[in-house]
């Protein structure tokens, strides 16, 4: 039976699953920051649990922290709780990948899966945080959860999920002048809208997508969300594999070979059926902006704003 990208991951990672109800699905990877995860930690306190799988879950500090004089004690006393209560949760429950404000390796949680080499194709990805969706560029299933979520992955290191109605994006042929991996984003949601791809996992295609860098990549699959989708990914390809390759945490030596045979049977095999699928021209996305209050309300550079007796 022919099966989606989607399909091929989600059956890889079932535990077990309700008969019309959730699945419950092994978590490869849990992305922890300071805002979303205190009340989990908290959680696990009170039931006396350990962390299942401490090893599986990187920890950095990035949602309510200072830009400027990292160096500096916090002055704001939220974000200095916040901190503080991620440290002492860090050690209290023996996390080995903790990256603290100052460290090194500290940043933006989305970046420092992709840059360390924790974010690999095949994966599934969670974190409490919208934007996950942005693993998806590198083939996973990524999706943003909320604490309680974050509290059962913590101590099963896996979630109860009800399994998503799939979508495929094509893009056929080539940018214009000018047009970058956002404008092809804001495209996409300017006609779909905020809400319409609601209840669907996204799979992008086509030889503009295919042409992306990693970094694009991410940027569209980041964006998933704010057309309402639980989430986009990408099928691995060569460009993603010299991305992941030599990264601190990626697969090496005999591991690296066993790794990338799976990884490049990632795709959607011929004939898979997805319950919608749309296609749109590369050519015809220009340099967009959004003149509104959200991300749907987009135009290209050439058109021109609409008038309140317009707009629906």
């Amino acid at each position: 039976m022919s099966k989606t990208l989607f399909d091929k991951i989600w059956d890889a990672h079932v535990v077990s699953s309700v008969e019309n109800g959730p699945t419950q699905l092994y978590i490869d990877r849990h992305f922890c920051h300071e805002v979303t995860s205190p009340q989990a930690f908290n959680g696990l306190r009170a039931r006396g649990l350990k962390v299942f799988r401490p090893e599986q879950t990187t920890m950095t500090a990035d949602h309510n922290t200072p830009t400027i004089d990292q160096d500096q004690p916090v002055k704001d006393p939220v974000s200095r709780h916040q901190l503080d209560t991620f440290a002492k949760n860090a050690v209290d429950f023996n996390m080995p990948v903790f990256y603290p404000l100052g460290h090194q390796k500290n940043g933006v949680v989305h970046i420092i899966g992709p840059e360390n080499g924790f974010t690999q194709p095949g994966m599934t990805i969670v974190c409490g945080d919208s934007h996950t969706s942005t693993h998806g560029a590198f083939g996973t299933i990524a999706f943003g959860i909320g604490t309680s979520e974050v509290e059962m992955v913590l101590a099963t290191q896996c979630i109860l999920q009800t399994r998503p109605k799939t979508m495929r994006i094509t893009f056929n042929g080539k940018f214009g002048k000018g047009v970058t991996a956002k404008d092809l984003a804001l495209y996409m949601i300017s006609k779909l809208t905020t809400g319409g791809a609601t209840g669907y996992f996204v799979e992008y295609a086509g030889e503009a997508i295919r042409n992306m860098s990693m970094e694009e990549r991410m940027t569209v699959c980041n964006l998933s969300i704010e057309m309402g989708a639980r989430g986009g990914l990408i099928a691995p390809d060569q460009t993603t594999f010299d991305y992941v390759k030599g990264r601190e945490f990626a697969p090496k030596g005999e591991d690296w070979d066993k790794k990338l045979t799976y990884w490049k049977t990632l795709k959607t095999d011929e004939g898979a059926k997805f319950d919608k699928e749309l296609t749109f021209d590369a050519a015809d996305i220009q340099p967009m902006i959004t003149y509104g209050t959200n991300p749907g309300m987009g135009m290209g550079i050439k058109d021109s704003i609409p008038t309140l007796e317009n707009i629906d």
